[in-house]
């Protein structure tokens, strides 16, 4: 072997670095998107949990407007019956 240029010592570390830091950017963005898509998955399984929540308090308060209406009708006879015995 033979005497190395110095420039060519400085190349190779140059783009060994590169292509170190090169190599870590992909696979951090790669990361990142895998991250992002399941954020994103998560956030639509949450949605959906919350319209099956938001659809299930709608029919509990639909059943139970219509058993106060029933005790209001209730309610209105016996006094329509009260006052009609006066």
């Amino acid at each position: 072997m033979g005497v190395v240029n110095p420039v060519y010592i400085s190349l190779f570390t140059l783009l060994g670095t590169l292509v170190i830091v090169t190599l870590g950017v992909l696979l951090n963005n790669s990361r990142l998107s895998d991250l992002k898509s399941l954020i994103e998955s998560n956030h639509a399984n949450i949605r959906s949990s919350l319209q099956d929540l938001r659809q299930t308090i709608d029919a509990r308060f639909a059943e139970q407007k219509a058993e106060l209406l029933r005790v209001e009708q209730v309610m209105d006879a016996r006094l329509r019956h009260i006052e009609d015995n006066r």
